[in-house]
């Protein structure tokens, strides 16, 4: 998979949205909520072009069970995919333009992405520096996405914290 961060697309709102309809179009009522999360969906934040969208689900048995209308829309089913209480999809295979991250409603994985979107959505310079970390790192992983994803992740991990404290009115959030 190349890995390439490019300047923030306006688009991607848009591109977002319409995949939303057409999840919602196919899947059953066990589909609570779709977000647009990372970094596609913060304003002015470079990103890898690729649409990470949230599902929250009443049921992940129910939602394993609509794999075929995921696959009608383009989306492989890659199962928990590394992480625990987790459903992932990805349309496009290793050139991927979408993937899902779908848990059930209030896991604790829906706050810590909802945090991290919306801190960053509300913290320009927090912002700016994680764009200028993930260009740096793209420029210098060689196509590598471990390595690319493995120079971001101490970043992510403070600032999701940051941001948990942020939402929960705990703190400063710099």
């Amino acid at each position: 998979m190349r890995v390439d961060v490019v300047s923030y697309n306006p688009q991607w709102p848009v591109h977002f949205v319409a995949e939303e309809t057409q999840l919602r179009s196919v899947l059953d009522h066990c589909l609570l909520a779709v977000h647009h999360i990372g970094s596609t969906s913060v304003p002015g934040l470079a990103a890898k072009p690729i649409i990470d969208i949230m599902l929250e689900v009443s049921s992940l048995d129910r939602l394993d069970e609509q794999n075929g209308q995921m696959e009608v829309l383009g989306y492989e089913a890659m199962g928990e995919c590394g992480i625990a209480r987790r459903r992932y999809f990805r349309k496009g295979g290793d050139e991927r333009t979408h993937q899902i991250h779908a848990f059930l409603q209030g896991d604790d994985h829906v706050r810590r992405h909802l945090a991290f979107r919306d801190y960053l959505r509300a913290h320009p310079a927090a912002c700016r520096e994680y764009a200028e970390l993930k260009q740096a790192l793209a420029a210098s992983c060689q196509h590598d996405i471990e390595r690319y994803c493995a120079g971001k992740n101490a970043f992510v991990k403070e600032h999701e914290t940051r941001a948990l404290r942020w939402l929960a009115g705990l703190g400063p959030a710099l």
